[in-house]
């Protein structure tokens, strides 16, 4: 840099420069009258040049004509029903016409009064503006033109209080009246002004305040909402209701003076009470509300890839969604959801939740209130006995963590189309996607994948394993024990009747056979696709997490005769006016495991149900269908699972606390007792309202007879178990196999008639050991 100014270029230019500075300088020491004038001249062309420059940066004509017919997505059911609407605020878009005329008055009277006769912009109201600002009594001089301007383009146009943003907003002003009759401004504004509360538009406010529709409102609540319009918090009429009134009054006295409310009226009318009817409005959620969510995620991304917005191109999303099977899982979780949940706050009771002192201590150490006490510089203890002495904060977060959740979808195995999806026991309530978005150890519904990697080697379901003590070596000196509830018979049991029974020995033993590689391959391959499988020997009891929906993809494959065929949620995206966008089509089937071994599988599977751990689909709910499934349980029972095949439909469940730290007991917590009525529910309605065929059959040949059909009776007194009433004992909740039908698989009566705990054992234990198992249900 230097160099450069001591360059002989340099030198000679700053010396021509010198005297041209020195004369700028004394002309502006001693100016000329020419030269005041000249000056005063220049101030207005260099604004308009100015204001040229910012014409680019204002919305285009286009923009705002898109603006004017600005339609949120549609997203449907395949038949047709609406599931959601992808609207840009929560607003209910309503027609001028169908708005109180009393609004229409106090909005004319008080912001703009000379709306129908300027274009855009008031220039006395603007110039009385500036005076009184320039005075130090700032006020503001927007028409509603103008402010209908920030309220379509808060981006482009900006609201900070600088001279840049008035001229834009004046530009984009103009070019809304070119555009926009003046009924049309009327209309975008009060539909699209806030209100607070999540409230935008007039009839958003008229519910929210005063619990009717914006044609019903009378002249005193369009004055109260209208008088809002200057801040919407200081003149809030839920939190200041002497200021609302006083602003309330201002507003009838503008509309007295521009002839919109007679003067005696306005008398009585100012002494009236504010009378708020406050009601806060949630948008609608729609019958599948965490499927939506994940499609709007979806949508976004392809809306910007191809140049849409889902917020104002009317787009319409037809989705594989089928809305009676949507109601009936929804209806099917919160029955059996609120049944566990008596179950859940009984165990969990005050007594029993004050008597877990050190897991109570460890939510209270994780909690913002113990975290803002250390923060004067408590210690831990009296931390502790600070937050522990607020009656309402234990009540809150004992119902917080003992809130019990579950997932729940279905599948079309045939094509992949997500026929129905329950994130949760409520979307208000927990947000939180339990299909897609929790990893949970499946348990002993992902053993299917061991006995299937198995029979594709060539295994039998006939052959055997004896029941006995199995030492696994993990390498390190550790060594996995699993065990089942009771003692090993010590007698050969085959691969059929390990599966069916849930066998955790007889499971490990195939693993080995197999290899903890090929089994995550064949999982893998059949569609957990996004979850880590640890390839350890204690995988095949379901260690590793895995997504509810992952695991109904796989079951779905086997269902389909080990074609995988990936999930799919939307058919097609239509534009406004029905011209479809996209077709999306099936991906193309992928042989993941063999046609022979997943009929194999499938129909021992069969046996879960008709005579195994699954047996309450058949002997409770009264399902005569051909299906197969497994159920699930993890250790300590944190985790409850069940899935079920048909072949039109496959549909899982998972069941559990938020935190895996508070689980069920060991009758309640087992996916038989948790999951299975969820999905037995869910079926038993969708087979009676014939949405499900009946009569479908799987290709898979029955290798066994299945039982013979037997009349059921209604289970309302059991699916209805009042929650204080004490759940019966292990003993008595034996299920009854009906081994006589099985002549080929004489009945042992050591074989366990309940689901297994986990009991998973390392000498010593290692750091890449795994430390829970999963349950031999």
């Amino acid at each position: 840099m230097r160099a450069l100014l001591e360059s002989p270029m340099m030198k000679m230019a700053l010396a021509r420069a010198k005297p041209l500075a020195a004369e700028v300088l004394r002309r502006l020491r001693h100016p000329t009258r020419r030269g005041i004038a000249l000056s005063l001249a220049a101030v207005p062309v260099l604004l308009l040049l100015y204001v040229l420059v910012l014409i680019p940066f204002t919305p285009s004509i286009g923009d705002l004509r898109k603006a004017k017919i600005e339609k949120p997505a549609t997203v449907l059911s395949a038949d047709g029903k609406e599931l959601a609407v992808f609207k840009r605020a929560n607003r209910d878009w309503v027609k001028l016409a169908d708005i109180s005329p009393s609004v229409v008055d106090a909005l004319i009277s008080t912001e703009d009064h000379r709306f129908f006769t300027h274009h855009g912009i008031d220039f006395k109201r603007t110039a009385s503006a500036a005076l009184h600002t320039f005075s130090g009594d700032r006020q503001g001089g927007s028409t509603i033109t103008q402010q209908l301007a920030r309220n379509l383009f808060p981006e482009e146009v900006g609201r900070a209080p600088t001279l840049t943003r008035k001229i834009k907003e004046a530009i984009t002003a103009l070019k809304i009246e070119a555009v926009y009759t003046k009924k049309e401004i009327l209309e975008t504004y009060l539909n699209t002004v806030p209100f607070l509360y999540n409230a935008f538009g007039i009839e958003m406010a008229a519910r929210t305040y005063f619990d009717k529709s914006a044609d019903k409102l009378d002249v005193l609540e369009s004055a109260t909402l209208i008088g809002m319009l200057k801040g919407t918090s200081y003149y809030n009429p839920v939190l200041n209701p002497e200021r609302s009134v006083e602003r309330r009054n201002i507003v009838l006295s503008q509309m007295v003076k521009h002839d919109k409310l007679k003067a005696a009226r306005y008398e009585v009318l100012k002494k009236r009470p504010l009378k708020v009817e406050f009601e806060r409005q949630t948008e609608l959620l729609g019958p599948a509300p965490h499927f939506t969510q994940q499609l709007r995620r979806w949508l976004i991304d392809w809306a910007d890839r191809n140049g849409y917005n889902i917020f104002a191109d009317g787009l319409v999303v037809r989705t594989t969604i089928d809305f009676r099977l949507q109601k009936l899982a929804n209806e099917a979780v919160v029955r059996q959801g609120d049944r566990l949940q008596g179950v859940a706050s009984q165990e969990w009771g005050p007594r029993a939740w004050a008597a877990k002192k050190s897991l109570l201590q460890a939510f209270v150490r994780e909690s913002s209130e113990y975290k803002a006490a250390r923060e004067p510089g408590l210690s831990d203890e009296q931390a502790l006995k600070q937050v522990q002495a607020d009656p309402a904060f234990l009540g809150k977060l004992r119902q917080d963590k003992t809130r019990l959740q579950a997932g729940f979808v279905a599948l079309d195995p045939r094509n992949g189309h997500v026929m129905a999806w329950v994130g949760s026991r409520g979307f208000s309530q927990d947000q939180f996607d339990h299909v897609q978005q929790a990893r949970r150890q499946p348990g002993s519904t992902f053993k299917p994948f061991v006995y299937g990697a198995a029979f594709e080697q060539g295994t039998l379901p006939t052959d055997t394993f004896v029941d006995e003590a199995v030492e696994i070596a993990l390498g390190g000196g550790a060594v996995w024990r699993p065990t089942d509830s009771g003692a090993p018979s010590g007698v050969p049991m085959s691969l059929r009747d390990g599966l069916v029974y849930s066998k955790n020995t007889i499971t490990a033993q195939v693993m080995q056979s197999v290899g903890p590689a090929k089994v995550a391959k064949l999982a893998q391959a059949m569609g957990v696709r996004q979850s880590k499988l640890e390839q350890v020997p204690s995988l095949a009891l379901g260690t590793s997490p895995v997504t509810l929906k992952e695991m109904v993809s796989a079951y779905s494959t086997i269902a389909n005769s080990g074609n995988y065929i990936e999930p799919m949620l939307v058919t097609r995206i239509e534009d406004r006016n029905g011209r479809v966008l996209e077709q999306f089509e099936a991906k193309a089937p992928e042989q993941a495991i063999s046609t022979a071994a997943a009929h194999t599988l499938l129909d021992v599977m069969r046996g879960v149900i008709d005579r195994g751990t699954g047996g309450g689909i058949r002997s409770r709910y009264g399902i005569q269908a051909d299906v197969a499934g497994k159920t699930g349980t993890t250790q300590d029972n944190t985790d409850g699972w069940f899935i079920l095949m048909h072949p039109h439909l496959v549909a899982g469940a998972w069941v559990g606390f938020n935190d895996n730290r508070v689980t069920l007991s060991d009758y309640w917590g087992q996916g038989a007792r948790s999951a299975l009525p969820i999905v037995g529910d869910f079926f038993q309605q969708s087979l009676r309202s014939r949405v499900v065929d009946q009569n479908a059959r799987f290709d898979a040949p029955r290798l066994v007879r299945a039982p013979d059909p037997t009349p059921v009776e209604e289970p309302e007194a059991e699916t209805m178990l009042p929650s204080e009433e004490a759940p019966p004992s292990l003993q008595d909740a034996q299920p009854a196999f009906r081994q006589d039908n099985y002549q080929t698989f004489p009945a042992n009566p050591t074989y366990p008639q309940a689901e297994p705990a986990p009991q998973n054992l390392y000498l010593p234990p290692v750091p890449q050991a795994p430390d829970r198992a999963g349950n031999g249900q």
